[in-house]
C-alpha cells in the first residue's frame, strides 16, 4: 500500500511537472508571438483595421459582424488586426467581448485594441475589459502607467532582416465624453498622452540617426481636423461621407504635435458609422475605417474593413476597403492617389 500510494504521489508531481512545463512553453510562444510583428520579406507588411463591431452577445443583428471578420479575414491573410472601438454594445460585456476575441483568435493574428466610447457603458471598466483581452495570447494591447484613459501603448514594426525598427504604431485611448461642464459633446486626447506621444517619437527619431522614423496612429474618436481637411479645397477625398465627422469641440494639439515630430503618415480611426473616406491633408492622411457591425446602431453602408499596406522603405502604402461580400472599394496609393495632377 505504502508503495502504490508513493507511486500514485510520483505520477501526480510528474502530471504538475507536465503541466507547468506546458504553461512555460505555451507563455513563451506566445510572447513570442507578442515580439514578432515585423515586415515580410517583400518589404511589406498588412493590417487590417476592424472598427465600432458594436456587437451584443446572441443578438441575431450582430451575426453579419462574425461573418464579415471571417471573410475579411480569410480573403487577406494580415499581419496585424487592428479594432478601433466600439467593440461591443450590450450586456453580458464579458461575453459580447470573447465571442468577438475568440472567433479572432482562431486566426492566430496579432492584434491590438483602442477602446471607444460606448465599450465601458456594458456594466465593466476599461480596466475589466483590459483583464479579459489579456487573456488571449495574440493581444498586443497595453496599457501605459500615468497615463489618461486605457490603452495607449505602442507597437514596433522590425526590418524583415535584423532588429531594426522599420515602423511604429501609436496606439491611444481618445476616451469618451467631454468632462468639461461647459463643454459639450466627445472628450479629446489628453496633454500628457501628447507629451508622451513627443517623448517615444523622439526617442526612435534619435536611433534612426535624425530621421523620423515611419509612423501610423490608431483611436476611436476622430481629429478636429477632419473638418478641417474636408473644408479645403485643395485636398483629395477619396469614400464615402454621409455624415460630419464627430469630433472633439476642442482642439488638444493632437495633430499640431505629429506635425512637428514629422514621422505620422497617417490616422485610422472609427466612430462614425456612415463614413469611411479618406482625406490628405497637410501629407498626412486622415482615413476612416469602414463599419464593421450590423443593425444594432445606426448604420447606411454595407460592413467591412480598411486594409493597409505598409511598405518597409516609408515612401508609400496602400489601403483598400474590403466588404464583407468580398468586393474591393477605394483602393488607394498614398501619397500618389491623393495628389492633384
Amino acid at each position: 500500500m505504502v508503495g502504490l500510494i508513493r507511486k500514485s504521489k510520483g505520477d501526480n508531481m510528474r502530471k504538475l511537472l507536465f503541466g507547468l512545463l506546458f504553461v512555460f512553453v505555451g507563455a513563451g510562444c506566445a510572447y513570442a508571438q507578442k515580439t514578432s510583428l515585423k515586415f515580410n520579406n517583400d518589404g511589406t507588411f498588412k493590417i487590417v483595421q476592424f472598427t465600432d463591431l458594436h456587437f451584443i452577445y446572441q443578438d441575431k443583428r450582430a451575426d453579419v459582424v462574425l461573418e464579415c471578420i471571417q471573410n475579411v479575414m480569410k480573403a487577406e491573410k494580415p499581419d496585424l488586426v487592428m479594432l478601433t472601438g466600439d467593440v461591443i454594445f450590450g450586456k453580458p460585456a464579458e461575453k459580447s467581448l470573447r465571442t468577438v476575441l475568440d472567433l479572432l483568435s482562431k486566426y492566430k493574428v496579432p492584434f491590438g485594441i483602442t477602446f471607444g466610447n460606448h465599450d465601458d457603458e456594458q456594466g465593466l471598466s476599461k480596466g475589466d475589459l483590459m483583464k479579459i483581452i489579456g487573456s488571449y495570447p495574440y493581444n498586443l494591447t497595453k496599457s501605459e502607467p500615468n497615463l489618461s484613459g486605457e490603452g495607449n501603448y505602442i507597437l514596433t514594426l522590425k526590418q524583415a532582416e535584423g532588429d531594426g525598427n522599420a515602423a511604429v504604431l501609436y496606439c491611444f485611448d481618445s476616451h469618451s465624453y467631454s468632462r468639461l461642464k461647459e463643454i459639450g459633446g466627445y472628450d479629446y486626447i489628453k496633454s500628457d498622452q501628447i507629451e508622451w506621444y513627443r517623448k517615444k517619437s523622439a526617442g526612435f527619431t534619435r536611433e534612426n540617426g535624425g530621421e523620423p522614423l515611419q509612423a501610423y496612429a490608431f483611436f476611436h474618436i476622430p481629429l478636429p481636423e477632419y473638418h478641417a481637411a474636408v473644408a479645403d479645397e485643395n485636398s483629395v477625398l477619396i469614400g464615402t461621407r454621409m455624415e460630419k465627422a464627430c469630433s472633439p469641440e476642442l482642439n488638444s494639439g493632437m495633430f499640431a504635435a505629429m506635425k512637428e515630430c514629422g514621422d505620422v503618415k497617417a490616422v485610422f480611426v472609427g466612430h462614425d458609422h456612415d463614413n469611411d473616406y479618406a482625406v490628405y491633408w497637410h501629407n498626412v492622411l486622415l482615413a476612416y475605417g469602414r463599419y464593421t457591425g450590423g443593425n444594432t446602431v445606426y448604420n447606411h453602408l454595407s460592413n467591412g474593413a480598411r486594409i493597409i499596406l505598409l511598405h518597409q522603405d516609408g515612401k508609400s502604402f496602400e489601403t483598400w476597403i474590403r466588404l464583407r461580400d468580398g468586393s474591393i472599394i477605394n483602393k488607394t496609393e498614398c501619397p500618389d492617389s491623393f495628389i492633384k495632377k
